[in-house]
């Protein structure tokens, strides 16, 4: 591969010189190889039409996640809402990006009470008191993007209410951290000491990933303190911060449908869901 000379175009398509963009952090990013962090390919690095395109497929995910809030109430079955998702993302030009995924046989997710996350969607109607997770993933033009919101269902305990509130406020905790040229590790720290905090313990099976080309891409985004040096931030990165807090345990069980993760000891779980972009000052939430 011929290296980026300095009066050539930026590799990572900001229309800027090399020298006046990414060569300047080169020296950064080699101090932090040296020292034994990852520093990301420029695959995974988007370029500015990506983004754009990442935006695009978004409004339609928030425009589902927005209708939830009048769709979901006693009474209601999660196919139900499965069946309008898809409906409204099909008629935006979208496509589902959870069906068929690996086998997964609809369209979003719908994790209810003790279940973490990858619940499927079927029969069950939602009572009053029961918290609820909706994971929507969209694809729009060969563009992903993914986000997550939890949903009370008629009256919930105070308990179950906090436990709402703190994991939203532990995915605000992760974005804030996000940092240009430092270590993703800050985001999981932060994160955990949050939530223990609080009383609440984070999900070590799951966590957070790139995504803007495909589902799934480089890095995995943990939420809690990891002890090795991990991957550095760049801006052009396009990840998702997903924090699953329990009342009790983190592990958790798969169930037969291979897909659903339920609590171990039966707790509460929740979990709140942003992609965000890397930006030159900071970070810049998606949907």
């Amino acid at each position: 591969m011929l290296k980026t000379q300095r009066n050539d175009a930026c590799w990572c398509g900001s229309g800027l010189k090399y020298k006046k963009c990414h060569l300047e952090k080169a020296d950064l990013l080699l101090a932090y190889a040296r020292r034994g962090y990852v520093v990301p390919p420029r695959g995974l690095i988007k370029s500015p039409e990506a983004i754009q395109g990442i935006k695009r497929s978004a409004v339609i995910t928030r425009g589902i996640l927005d209708e939830m809030t009048r769709l979901i109430q006693p009474g209601v079955t999660t196919r139900e809402l499965d069946d309008w998702a898809m409906a409204y993302t099909l008629q935006n030009g979208g496509i589902p990006a959870p069906l068929g995924y690996r086998g997964f046989p609809k369209g979003i997710c719908t994790s209810i009470n003790q279940v973490l996350c990858h619940g499927i969607p079927d029969e069950t109607k939602l009572k009053s008191g029961d918290i609820i997770n909706i994971d929507v993933t969209t694809i729009l033009d060969g563009y992903y993007s993914d986000a997550s919101r939890m949903y009370t269902v008629g009256a919930v305990s105070p308990d179950a209410q906090r436990l709402v509130d703190c994991t939203k406020e532990a995915l605000a905790i992760g974005v804030q951290a996000v940092t240009p040229y430092q270590p993703f590790n800050v985001i999981g720290e932060k994160i955990e000491a949050y939530a223990t905090a609080q009383g609440y313990s984070v999900s070590k099976t799951f966590g957070g990933h790139g995504i803007g080309l495909a589902f799934h891409e480089e890095p995995f985004v943990c939420h809690f303190k990891m002890n090795e040096p991990g991957m550095i931030m760049v801006p052009g990165m396009v990840f998702t911060i997903e924090p699953i807090l329990n009342q009790g345990d983190e592990a958790c069980d798969i169930l037969q449908d291979g897909w659903t993760a339920v609590t171990v000891d039966g707790g509460l779980s929740a979990q709140w869901e942003h992609t965000v972009v890397i930006t030159e000052t900071g970070v810049a939430v998606i949907v």
